[in-house]
């Protein structure tokens, strides 16, 4: 099947669903036509980046192991205080959205590119905003960065803004993803 009739049907299934259905790539390997052709390559584990599979030189892979390692570094990010108390409303508002993001941003990179990205292992702590960055690991220059920031609003309490910037913009324009309310009282510092 050819690569932009892919491209086209997963940004449509992103777009038509809003991120809450995400397109399922094994349909996609038993479309193709010529099974005989497929190849594995697989890179190496380093602290910055983690196992890839390349089939047809498809990147699907990578975009599936790109949102399950995004899930893993956000939980890792709330730590065992946080986490608990905004799981649930994280995976059913904030994450989709995150999710979609990923999809939309990696969509008009071609396969060369797509296979040079990886994303961060380490989300900071204490009160500083960064989730993970995917980015691109033969410049080190990011991709998009995924970050919350703790709000403290008047007379309603602490929130955490959910949001993304991108490099093509040069990261200066707040792509808002959601806000989850924790309370009145001063959250504790990340991964505590």
């Amino acid at each position: 099947m050819k690569n932009w009739i892919q491209k086209t049907l997963v940004v449509a299934v992103a777009l038509l669903t809003f991120g809450v259905i995400s397109p399922n790539h094994t349909i996609w390997e038993n479309l193709l036509e010529d099974k005989a052709n497929q190849k594995t390559i697989s890179t190496q584990n380093t602290q910055n980046t983690y196992a890839v599979e390349w089939v047809d030189d498809q990147p699907s892979t990578f975009i599936e192991d790109a949102i399950a390692q995004a899930k893993e570094q956000s939980l890792l990010k709330f730590g065992s205080r946080i986490g608990p108390v905004i799981t649930n409303e994280f995976d059913e508002i904030i994450f989709p959205k995150i999710q979609e993001a990923i999809q939309l941003t990696l969509f008009d990179m071609d396969n060369e590119s797509l296979k040079s990205l990886a994303i961060t292992e380490n989300p900071s702590g204490d009160h500083s905003e960064k989730i993970f960055h995917i980015y691109e690991t033969v410049t080190g220059s990011d991709i998009i960065r995924f970050h919350v920031r703790t709000d403290r609003k008047p007379q309603d309490g602490y929130y955490f803004n959910f949001h993304y910037h991108t490099a093509s913009d040069t990261f200066a324009k707040h792509y808002t993803l959601g806000d989850i309310y924790w309370s009145k009282n001063m959250p504790p510092k990340w991964l505590s």
